[in-house]
């Protein structure tokens, strides 16, 4: 009942829970805290002092990651996960109302091969993926990225959208074919605003992994020029091996945009999870 006070021994009952949460929370935030306090020191201050706060504060370091190859990184990673994410979650949302408006013997089937495709490791596909991209011309390119990350990420997105749109009400949609709308206009003018929440998930879900991922594009591309975040960080760390404060500041860099965007859309996020989850 909302406004009741809770008891004291109610209360006393929920001091170990809120310690463990406390607890975790520092766990889970320390490390990034840190990595940013010392990404503002001098190489040899992190060393004689790695637990403090700098002596001066070096705003120069981030200035010298970005010029020595973060920005190209930067930018890759920014256009392939971008794209992705816009065509993971186009391709999702059109692919469950299809489910939702087809007879229910065809949505079972491609529903079974949506779930299927969960079951699938992107590791496991690696070689492959390979020589189909090599087959296609595609390696070193990013679409050696950009289609993987779509294929990986569809299955996911499809499932949490179309059990939002399951949940719409045939009503709803049928006012709109007696307004004058088509199969597409109540896909885009009663599916899409209703489940905006569900939609912002599938995009923070899918840019996260495209933000992240590491083994196609270390492997799919050999260009400096192409390389993301991930596997330019690893030439970047070779160059810098003495600076570590460079380091830092270019691995906050790398880290801050994908936080900046969950923090920004974590309200969105779990609604959305928790709208996902509640047909299937």
């Amino acid at each position: 009942m909302s406004g009741t006070r809770l008891r004291p021994a109610e209360r006393l009952r929920q001091v170990p829970v809120h310690l463990v949460l406390v607890i975790y929370a520092v766990v889970i935030a320390y490390p990034l805290l840190w990595m940013v306090i010392s990404s503002f020191k001098s190489s040899s201050e992190i060393f004689t002092d790695p637990w403090g706060l700098p002596s001066v504060w070096l705003v120069q370091n981030y200035a010298a990651a970005w010029d020595r190859g973060i920005s190209d990184y930067f930018v890759n990673s920014v256009v392939v996960t971008i794209v992705s994410t816009v065509a993971t979650v186009a391709i999702a949302a059109l692919c469950a109302y299809g489910m939702v408006r087809l007879s229910s013997r065809i949505a079972n089937i491609v529903l079974i091969i949506a779930m299927g495709g969960l079951v699938v490791a992107p590791q496991v596909s690696l070689i492959p993926l390979y020589r189909l991209l090599d087959a296609m011309g595609l390696l070193n390119t990013s679409w050696a990225m950009i289609l993987p990350y779509v294929a990986f990420r569809l299955p996911m997105a499809i499932l949490l959208i179309r059990s939002v749109f399951l949940g719409i009400p045939r009503e709803l949609e049928d006012a709109a074919t007696i307004d004058g709308c088509r199969s597409f206009g109540v896909f885009r003018h009663v599916y899409l605003p209703l489940s905006a929440s569900v939609l912002t998930t599938a995009a923070v879900l899918t840019g996260y992994f495209a933000w992240n991922e590491f083994l196609f594009a270390i492997v799919y591309i050999d260009a400096d020029a192409l390389r993301t975040i991930p596997a330019g960080l690893m030439a970047f760390r070779d160059s810098l091996s003495t600076e570590w404060g460079v380091l830092l500041a270019g691995l906050t860099i790398a880290a801050l945009p994908i936080v900046v965007v969950f923090l920004a859309l974590q309200r969105y996020f779990v609604a959305g999870v928790a709208a996902g989850s509640v047909k299937g």
